[in-house]
C-alpha cells in the first residue's frame, strides 16, 4: 500500500509539473535529431558522386555526417546546390541530377521526391503558399531558362514562369518573388520581380553584373550585392550594391565597387551587413552613405559564409575532393572559437 500511495503521489506531481507553467519554465518539444542546428549542404564531387548534409548542434558537441542518407538509405545526388524550407519541412535542391528532396527538417525523413519540371535546379523560395525554383535549363541554350512553381500540397511543378539568362538566387517577401539573374556561365544584370497573386513578371531592374546574393533590412527593403564580371570574362567590370524599396519596386541607391572588386555573400545581422571580398570579410550599416574602406576581419578567405546571432560561419572547400572545414567566428572579438570538418565543398550555411 505503501508502495501505491509514493507512486500515485509521484504521478500528481509530474502532471503539475509539465502543466503548470506559472512559473515561467517552457519546455521545448522534442521535434528530431536534427533540431536546433547547423546543417551544411556539401555539394559533393563534380559531376560524380553525391551530395551531403552535415549536422552540427548549437552547442558544436554532436556532428553528423550525411543526415540524409543516414535517415533515409539513399544518395541525395549530384550536386546539391541549396537548401529551403517552409514550416517543418526542407526542401533540398539537387542540381546536376534535376530534382528536389522534400524531408521533414528535424528529422530528415523523405516525404516526397520532385522530379518532374526540373532543369539544373538552384534555388527555392515560398511566397503565397507556393514554390519557387530557379532553373538554368539547358545550359548550351540561353532562352530556355526559367522559374518553377510547385504546388506545396501535392509536390508537383505546376507550372512555368519564362526568365531572363541565368536565374540564381531567390527571394520573396508577402507579395511579390525577387530573381537575380547571374548570368549561368555567362554574365547579367538584372533582377525580375514576380507577383505572387499572378505569377507574372511585373518587372526587371537592372543592377550590377552577375548579381549573388539578397539580403532582407528590417524596413522591409531588399539589398542585392552583384560581384560584378571578373578578369577573366573578357571585360572586368566592378561589384555593386543596390537597395531597392520593396514598397514600389524601385532602385533607392547604389553603391559601386571599385573595378576589380568583387563582393559576395551577402549577409545581415541585426541591421548589420557583412560580405566577402579579397582575402577579408567587410561590414556595412544599412544607413551608412559609403562602403567600408578596410576590411572587418582581415587574412581570411571563404567558399561560401553567412552571418546568424553574432557569429561569422565560412566554410574552406580546400581543394574540391576531400572534405571541407566550417569555420565559425565571434563577431564581437573577430575571433576564430571553432573548426568543424564537414563534407565534400560546403556550400550552403542554414540554421535549423
Amino acid at each position: 500500500m505503501k508502495q501505491v500511495s509514493i507512486l500515485v503521489a509521484m504521478a500528481a506531481l509530474f502532471a503539475v509539473s509539465c502543466s503548470n507553467d506559472d512559473d515561467g519554465v517552457v519546455i521545448e518539444e522534442v521535434k528530431g535529431d536534427y533540431q536546433n542546428g547547423i546543417l551544411i549542404a556539401n555539394e559533393g564531387p563534380f559531376n560524380n558522386g553525391s551530395g551531403t548534409v552535415t549536422y552540427i548542434s548549437n552547442d558544436s558537441l554532436l556532428v553528423k555526417d550525411a543526415i540524409f542518407k543516414l535517415e533515409n538509405n539513399e544518395d541525395v545526388g549530384n550536386i546539391l546546390q541549396s537548401i529551403a524550407f517552409d514550416e517543418e519541412l526542407a526542401y533540398i535542391v539537387v542540381n546536376n541530377s534535376h530534382k528536389i528532396h522534400v524531408v521533414n527538417r528535424y528529422t530528415f525523413k523523405s516525404e516526397a521526391v520532385i522530379e518532374e519540371g526540373l532543369l539544373n535546379p538552384r534555388y527555392m523560395t515560398v511566397a503565397n503558399g507556393k514554390g519557387y525554383v530557379t532553373n538554368w535549363g539547358d545550359t548550351a541554350d540561353e532562352t530556355d531558362d526559367y522559374v518553377s512553381i510547385i504546388d506545396l500540397n501535392a509536390n508537383v511543378v505546376s507550372s512555368f514562369i519564362p526568365v531572363e539568362l541565368g536565374p540564381e538566387a531567390i527571394t520573396s517577401n508577402s507579395d511579390f518573388v525577387y530573381v537575380a539573374h547571374k548570368g549561368a556561365f555567362g554574365v547579367n544584370n538584372k533582377v525580375s520581380i514576380i507577383d505572387a497573386s499572378t505569377d507574372a513578371v511585373t518587372s526587371t531592374l537592372t543592377v550590377g553584373d552577375i548579381p549573388n546574393s539578397m539580403q532582407w533590412d528590417s524596413s522591409g527593403n531588399l539589398w542585392v550585392l552583384s560581384g560584378g564580371a571578373s578578369e577573366f570574362t573578357g571585360t572586368e567590370t566592378n561589384g555593386a550594391l543596390t537597395e531597392i524599396d520593396a514598397s514600389n519596386n524601385r532602385i533607392i541607391q547604389t553603391f559601386d565597387f571599385g573595378t576589380t572588386q568583387h563582393p559576395g555573400d551577402l549577409s545581415i545581422d541585426d541591421d548589420t551587413f557583412y560580405f566577402r571580398m579579397s582575402n577579408g570579410i567587410y561590414s556595412f550599416g544599412s544607413e551608412s552613405d559609403a562602403l567600408p574602406t578596410e576590411a572587418y576581419i582581415n587574412d581570411v578567405s571563404f567558399y561560401s559564409m553567412t552571418v546568424n546571432d553574432g557569429k561569422l560561419y565560412g566554410t574552406d572547400a580546400k581543394d574540391y575532393a576531400s572534405k571541407g572545414d566550417l569555420f565559425i567566428y565571434d563577431l564581437n572579438t573577430k575571433e576564430l572559437t571553432n573548426t568543424i570538418s564537414v563534407g565534400i565543398i560546403p556550400g550552403g550555411i542554414y540554421f535549423n
